[in-house]
């Protein structure tokens, strides 16, 4: 099946460069353009696009804004958010994956990467970049109200589920979480369906930001921010 994909950033050339970049790929077509964040809502909905390339910063309604709205949409179940970014701060992690982001992709990344991100994000994994990653474990370390006692919703997921949350956490593939667990792909998908239900996110990302909120994952020990990942 052919990945539909639209494409939002302020800039015109980065737009018509990136769909230069995806021209020739067969699984892969570009269903429209949005220059702001109020045309990147008002074209989701029209095209229905499985992918959306978010850009953080536009005019108007910013990428963060439009990526609230877009997941918060009950008539756009299947439409996933990918942020272009060049620059992953700390805050902009999170607020994107409290927004519904699928994951982040540097704006200089390279055409497999490109290719490759559009493909897992289509396909319902998340894609977090180490420095995201980092990020996103800075975050948890810095913040000295996170509490490591688990929610309603959390305690409402079964053993199986909570195993396959710490998978998820750790970026395993459904297909690797599989193989670990001894069970099928589509096994693992209908559990990660169920728990993204339970906890009320549309993505795999925000998943990752719970299990380190939570308690259920902890970073690396000898981790301190500003490090490599752990």
């Amino acid at each position: 099946m052919t990945i539909r994909v639209l494409l939002a950033d302020g800039q015109a050339l980065v737009r018509a460069s990136i769909r230069l970049l995806i021209a020739s790929e067969t699984d892969i077509e570009v269903v429209g353009e949005a220059a702001t964040g109020d045309e990147a809502v008002g074209l989701a909905r029209s095209t229905r696009a499985d992918v959306v390339l978010m850009d953080i910063r536009m005019p108007g309604m910013d990428g963060l804004a439009a990526t609230r709205v877009i997941s918060a949409d009950k008539g756009l179940p299947g439409v996933r958010v990918l942020m272009l970014t060049g620059l992953e701060a700390d805050a902009h992690v999170f607020l994107a994956l409290r927004a519904g982001a699928s994951g982040f992709l540097e704006k200089g990344a390279e055409l497999p990467d490109l290719l490759h991100a559009i493909r897992l994000v289509a396909a319902g994994e998340a894609l977090l970049s180490p420095r995201a990653t980092r990020a996103l474990i800075a975050g948890y370390l810095a913040t000295p109200d996170m509490t490591s006692t688990p929610s309603a919703e959390l305690v409402s997921l079964t053993g199986r589920e909570r195993q396959v949350l710490v998978l998820v956490a750790a970026g395993r593939s459904n297909d690797a979480i599989a193989e670990e667990l001894d069970v099928s792909p589509s096994t693992v998908k209908t559990h990660v369906n169920r728990i993204m239900a339970k906890l009320g996110v549309s993505g795999r990302a925000q998943l990752v930001a719970i299990a380190y909120r939570s308690g259920h994952v902890h970073p690396d020990p000898m981790f301190r921010p500003g490090t490599t990942s752990p």
